[in-house]
């Protein structure tokens, strides 16, 4: 069975219509027996909205703390991912960067992924599970925070668990012209 990573950006998860196209279009590869591996984005403009609280509550908020609020918006994409493609008859599990294998060193905001060790991925697959990570993010090696990998950190995550898993394919969906 071959294994198939998709990364799906912000504007493929916008809203809950979108999603659950993006559900459909996950389950068919499904459907042709890949083994399916799916790194989201935070859903639409997410990410800005939480970066806007973030300087509206303090003007340089703490690094650390910020890292650990942006990557809410990819946790969110993540579950209802998960959710929407359950409720088209096939199970699926969410995993954070750090359960998934991320590992990072300890800048954050702009973290550098030194490692990916995807053992629950893999169990999962496994199990017969559709993947589901959260991309932009990691867990640092040494102090185990959460970090951030910045703007396209979630393009590099599927690219790294894509090569962490010998998958057969990294299909990358996206609205940046050129990509």
């Amino acid at each position: 069975m071959s294994i198939v990573v998709q990364k799906f950006g912000g504007s493929s998860v916008a809203d809950a219509e979108s999603v659950k196209r993006v559900a459909k279009r996950i389950v068919e590869y499904r459907q042709a027996g890949h083994e399916v591996v799916v790194v989201v984005s935070a859903m639409g403009d997410s990410t800005d909205d939480l970066i806007d609280l973030a300087q509206q509550v303090s003007p340089m908020p703490p690094a650390r703390e910020l890292d650990m609020l942006l990557t809410a918006g990819e946790r969110i994409s993540m579950a209802v991912l998960a959710m929407a493609i359950a409720n088209l008859g096939f199970e699926a599990q969410s995993f954070t960067g750090s359960q998934a294998g991320v590992i990072t060193d300890e800048q954050f905001g702009k973290a550098r992924i030194i490692d990916v060790t995807p053992g629950r991925i893999r169990s999962s697959l496994d199990e017969g599970y559709v993947a589901i990570v959260a991309g932009f993010q990691g867990v640092s090696q040494t102090a185990k925070n959460i970090t951030t990998l910045g703007r396209g950190g979630s393009d590099t995550t599927a690219v790294a668990l894509a090569a962490s898993l010998d998958a057969d394919v990294c299909e990358i969906y996206t609205d940046v012209d050129g990509v």
